[in-house]
């Protein structure tokens, strides 16, 4: 069960719903280093010192390096803790990103949209921020078919179509390069449900769970990205990660 995202914005009830969930997940949860996800590979490629690079909403779960990355997250604990961590981080929402026109060459949002009422909002936002043939990081949960009671323990506001996914990306200017498959969440319909009991009726045991057993487990399993070009085959593909370029073209990413 992967639920080491935040909320990225919103109106003032949906937050208060998310930090009722994120803010004691991060009170009590150590900061993952990002070399120990399997999206590192892929960010190491990406990676320059002379690149601006923001990610959005990293809980204490971040996927860029902590040095030279500009973080934003809404939770003050997370931030604090990525603060301790000599982290340039930020308490904000990505409904309203304090940052200049075109900033980032490189912006990392995993696990956001899918949280927020105003999905165009921030995708407008992260669009603002992308510099012209800058690359964008996503990732999102699939097929609204799928819907269930973890989708709402974690606040998620919807889950998407694959097609309506790429026509949202093109209105604010993203094409996607690549894709992979992506997330930690339990194959098991069973073990979610255990864990939404556990999280509605024992929530601290719960948070324990999940902080000392289930994430540890999940980033020592994960299997490599497997990425490939546009985007893939997502009939039985719960959450996918997208390597999207700004409007404006660019030579094709290398390395990934």
């Amino acid at each position: 069960m992967d639920t080491s995202r935040s909320d990225a914005g919103g109106g003032p009830g949906l937050l208060e719903i998310n930090r009722r969930f994120y803010d004691p997940l991060w009170t009590h949860a150590r900061l993952v280093e990002p070399q120990r996800f399997n999206t590192w590979p892929l960010v190491s490629a990406l990676v320059s010192r002379d690149r601006p690079r923001l990610e959005v909403a990293p809980g204490l779960r971040p996927r860029l390096p902590l040095e030279g990355t500009h973080f934003l997250d809404f939770s003050v604990p997370a931030v604090e803790k990525l603060r301790a961590r000599g982290a340039n981080a930020i308490v904000g929402v990505a409904s309203a990103l304090p940052f200049p026109d075109g900033a980032f060459e490189l912006v990392c949002a995993f696990d956001i949209v899918e949280h927020v009422d105003d999905e165009d909002g921030v995708l407008s936002e992260l669009s603002r921020v992308a510099a012209p043939h800058g690359v964008l990081l996503l990732s999102v949960p699939l097929h609204p078919a799928h819907w269930s009671a973890f989708d709402v323990a974690v606040g998620h506001r919807r889950r998407y179509e694959p097609r309506r996914l790429l026509a949202k990306l093109a209105e604010h200017g993203f094409s996607v390069e690549q894709s992979a498959a992506y997330g930690m969440r339990p194959r098991s319909s069973r073990l979610v449900d255990i864990g939404m009991w556990f999280l509605t009726h024992r929530r601290e045991r719960a948070m324990w769970w999940y902080n000392r057993v289930f994430m540890p487990l999940g980033v020592r399993f994960q299997k490599p990205l497997a990425l490939a070009a546009g985007l893939i085959d997502a009939e039985n593909v719960d959450e996918v990660l997208l390597v999207c370029r700004k409007e404006g073209g660019g030579a094709a990413i290398r390395g990934a």
